[in-house]
C-alpha cells in the first residue's frame, strides 16, 4: 500500500485481489473476521484444498497465497470459500475485476483475467478536450436496436458515429460497474472493479474507450459509491461474516428507499477502498472522470429523502454525515491531481454549498452539479399546467438559478423520465398519437404543440444551461418506448430495454426532424462556446405575450410561447446587426417556415421615435411556438447606449 501523497494512497487495487508476477501468482484479500480462506474453483474441483488455503499475514485481517505460474490459467472461474466463528459461505473477491454469469444458474463467480494479447491503447494520453460538456449519457445494454442486450463492440461500432455526428463531445456510460441484477439499470453493484461482463470483455470496454477518444470525445462514467447491494454471495455485506466490514451496523445499515446497504465513510479501510476505486477506472480504462451517484443520500444521515431544502439552516443543522463529505472531498482531490483535467459531476439535488467548488478553495471538488430540479420543473409544467399559462419569468429564473461560483448541468430529461411509471416530455404531450401520428404527412393541434414544444423546451434548457447539457440516448429525436427491462412482469421481454435509431433514418417520420435540429442545436457549443460563457443576459420577458430574450456568448435568443399568437414587428430591446443562424420552425426540424432567414436585421427606432434619446430596438416576425437564435458582431442591450 502507497504512502505519502492521496493517489500513492488509492492503489488497494494493486495490493489486493489476484495479481500475476515473476513467480507466479498472488491473491491478497482483507476479511479482519475470517478464521480461514481457500481459492475454490474448476482447478480444485470446487473443493476446499490445502495448497489452495490463504494465509493470515498480519493482525490488520490481510491474507494472502501465493501460487507457482500453472496453478490457474486465463478463463479459470474462481470463488473464495470464507469461514468465520460459527460459519462460513462463497465470496466473490473484493477487487475482483472480472466477473461472468452462468447463463442457466445465474451465479456469478469471478474469473482470472490474463489475456496472451491485453489491449494496446491507440491513443495512450487522451488530451481532454478544453470545452463545456455537452453529454450523451448511454447504457451500452440497450444502444441496440435489436431486442437483445447490447455489447461494447457494438456500441463502439454503431452507436459511437451516431454520437459523434450529433456533436455531442461526452458521454456518460451507465451501469458499468458489475451489478447482479439488469434491471437495476447498475445502481445495485455488487462487485466495484469490475466492468460487467455482460456487455463483453475488459478489451472491449478499452476499445470503445479508445474508439471514442479517436473521435475527440471523453468519455465517464456512473460511478455508485453511494450504496452497494444487499446480495450476500456475490456483494460485500457480509464479506468476512459480519456485517460492520465495509457497511454501517445500526439503524443507517440499510438504505430505506432502495433496498441497499450504506457504506461506512468513517472507516479508513472503505475510504482506501473507494478511492482506490476511483483511480482504477481512471488508470485501467482510461475513463475521463465521473458522474457520482446519488450525492445526496450519502451526505445527510436521513438520506435527503422527504425534505425541502429551503434554507441555510437546512444545510447545516447536524443531519450532515461529515465522514461522507470528507470522503467526496478526498475524491474530488485525488481525482484531478492524479488526472489533471478528469471531470466529475454530482448527482446532487439539495443544493449543498461548496459542492461544486474548487478544493483549493474549500469546496467539496466536484466540476458540476447535475440541476436535478429542472426536468422536475419542466415535467411538473408540460403536466400539470396548460402553456398558456406559463410564467416566462419563473421559466427563465428557473432555468438559470445556481450560485455563482458552481457550474452546474442542466437536462430536460434523463434515463429517470423514460423509465416505466414515467414519461418523457414528447410522451406526456402526445400520448397515443406517438404511435399513429409522426407520419410527416400527419398534423392535428395535439402533434404540432408536441414537435413545436419539444424543440423549444431543448433549446431554452441548452442555452440557458449553468455550464453544462445532458441528453439521454434517444430523447433526442423523442423516442416512442419507456423503458422496461427483462423482468418476469414481462416475460424477461427486451423488447423496451432497446433504443430505435432506425427511426430516424425513415425520412417519411418526423423523428429525422428532431435528431436533426438537436444536432444543430448542439452546434452552437462547438461553434461559440455557449456553454463556456456563463453568463445569462436576460434582456427582456413579457408573460402577456408569453416572449423571452436573453443574451450568451454574442447570441441572441428569442422564444415566442404563445400558444396561437404570432407577432409582427416586435420590438426588442437589443442594438446591432443580426443575422439568423438557427430557428425552430425551419422546415428542416418539422417548422413551416415562416421567418425568412436570409435577411440581416438592424436595430432601428420607429418612425414615429426619431428623438434620439429613444432606444434602438431589433424588430422580428415572432410565429406562435417559435424560437429563434440570432448572431451579431456586438450586441448590447438598448438601455446601455
Amino acid at each position: 500500500m502507497g504512502t505519502g501523497t492521496l493517489w500513492d494512497f488509492a492503489m488497494g487495487h494493486y495490493h489486493y485481489g489476484l495479481h500475476r508476477n515473476s513467480n507466479g501468482w498472488t491473491f491478497r484479500e482483507w476479511a479482519p473476521n475470517a478464521k480461514s480462506i481457500w481459492l475454490t474453483g474448476a482447478f480444485t474441483g470446487w473443493k476446499e484444498k490445502p495448497e489452495y488455503m490463504l494465509e493470515r499475514i498480519n493482525d490488520n485481517g490481510d491474507w494472502e497465497i501465493n501460487l507457482p505460474p500453472d496453478a490457474l490459467l486465463h478463463g479459470d472461474l474462481f470463488k473464495l470459500s470464507v469461514h468465520w466463528q460459527g460459519g462460513k459461505g462463497e465470496r466473490i473477491p473484493s477487487y475482483a475485476n472480472r466477473l461472468v454469469q452462468d447463463d442457466r444458474t445465474k451465479i456469478f463467480c469471478s474469473q482470472v483475467w490474463d489475456p496472451t494479447d491485453p489491449y494496446k491503447w491507440k491513443i495512450k494520453e487522451f488530451k481532454v478536450p478544453d470545452i463545456a460538456p455537452v453529454i450523451y449519457e448511454a447504457h451500452v445494454g440497450m444502444a441496440t436496436e435489436q431486442e437483445k442486450l447490447g455489447t461494447y463492440r457494438e456500441f463502439a461500432d454503431n452507436i459511437l458515429p451516431v454520437i459523434a455526428r450529433a456533436g455531442y463531445n461526452t458521454i456518460q456510460l451507465m451501469a458499468i460497474q458489475e451489478h447482479p441484477f439488469y434491471g437495476s439499470f447498475g445502481y445495485h453493484v455488487s462487485s466495484f472493479f469490475a466492468a460487467s461482463s455482460r456487455f463483453g470483455t475488459p478489451e472491449d470496454l478499452k476499445a470503445l474507450i479508445d474508439k471514442a477518444h479517436s473521435y475527440g470525445i471523453r468519455v465517464i462514467m456512473d460511478l455508485v459509491h453511494s450504496h452497494s447491494v444487499k446480495n450476500v454471495n456475490e456483494g460485500l455485506g457480509m464479506f468476512d461474516g459480519t456485517p460492520g466490514q465495509y457497511f454501517h451496523t445500526d439503524h443507517r445499515r440499510n438504505h430505506i428507499a432502495w433496498d441497499s446497504l450504506c457504506f461506512d465513510y468513517g472507516k479508513d479501510k472503505v475510504i482506501h477502498f473507494l478511492l482506490s476505486n476511483c483511480r482504477y477506472w481512471l488508470e485501467e480504462y482510461k475513463f475521463d472522470g465521473f458522474r457520482f451517484d446519488g450525492i445526496t443520500s450519502m451526505i445527510y444521515y436521513d438520506h435527503g429523502l422527504g425534505k425541502n431544502f429551503v434554507s441555510y439552516n437546512d444545510y447545516f443543522d447536524g443531519n450532515q454525515d461529515e465522514d461522507a463529505l470528507i470522503y467526496l472531498y478526498l475524491a474530488n482531490k485525488m481525482i484531478h491531481t492524479f488526472r489533471p483535467g478528469a471531470l466529475t459531476i454530482a448527482e446532487e439535488m439539495s443544493g449543498m454549498p461548496g459542492l461544486a467548488t474548487n478544493t483549493a478553495t474549500k469546496g467539496y471538488g466536484f466540476d458540476y452539479r447535475l440541476s436535478m430540479g429542472v426536468p422536475d420543473f419542466w415535467i411538473k409544467l408540460v403536466k400539470e399546467i396548460p402553456d398558456e399559462n406559463w410564467d416566462m419569468s419563473h421559466l427563465i429564473h428557473e432555468l438559470t438559478q445556481h450560485r455563482p461560483e458552481e457550474k452546474i448541468i442542466s437536462y430536460c430529461e434523463s434515463h429517470d423520465q423514460a423509465l416505466v411509471g414515467d414519461k418523457t416530455l414528447i410522451f406526456r404531450m402526445l400520448d397515443s398519437e406517438m404511435y399513429t401520428g409522426m407520419t410527416k404527412a400527419h398534423h392535428s393541434f395535439t402533434m404540432d404543440r408536441a414537435i413545436a414544444l419539444h424543440k423549444m423546451i431543448r433549446l431554452l434548457t441548452f442555452s440557458a444551461a449553468g455550464g453544462g447539457y445532458l441528453n439521454f440516448m434517444g430523447n433526442e429525436f423523442g423516442h416512442p418506448e419507456w423503458i422496461d427491462f427483462p423482468r418476469e412482469g414481462n416475460n424477461w421481454s427486451y423488447k423496451y430495454a432497446r433504443r430505435q435509431w432506425h427511426l430516424v433514418g425513415n425520412k417519411d417520420l418526423k423523428y429525422s426532424y428532431l435528431a436533426e435540429f438537436d444536432r444543430k442545436m448542439v452546434t452552437l457549443q462547438k461553434e461559440f462556446r455557449l456553454l463556456d460563457d456563463l453568463f445569462v443576459t436576460r434582456i427582456y420577458e413579457n408573460n402577456n405575450d408569453k416572449v423571452i430574450a436573453f443574451m450568451r456568448a454574442g447570441l441572441l435568443f428569442i422564444f415566442n410561447f404563445h400558444p396561437s399568437a404570432s407577432f409582427t414587428d416586435y420590438g426588442i430591446p437589443v442594438s446591432g446587426k443580426f443575422r439568423i443562424i438557427l430557428d425552430t420552425d425551419d422546415a428542416d426540424f418539422g417548422g413551416y417556415n415562416r421567418i425568412d432567414r436570409n435577411v440581416t436585421y438592424m436595430s432601428i427606432r420607429k418612425a414615429e421615435r426619431y428623438n434620439i434619446s429613444q432606444p434602438l430596438y431589433l424588430y422580428l416576425y415572432l410565429p406562435t411556438r417559435t424560437a429563434i437564435v440570432l448572431k451579431s458582431e456586438i450586441i448590447r442591450k438598448a438601455t446601455d447606449l
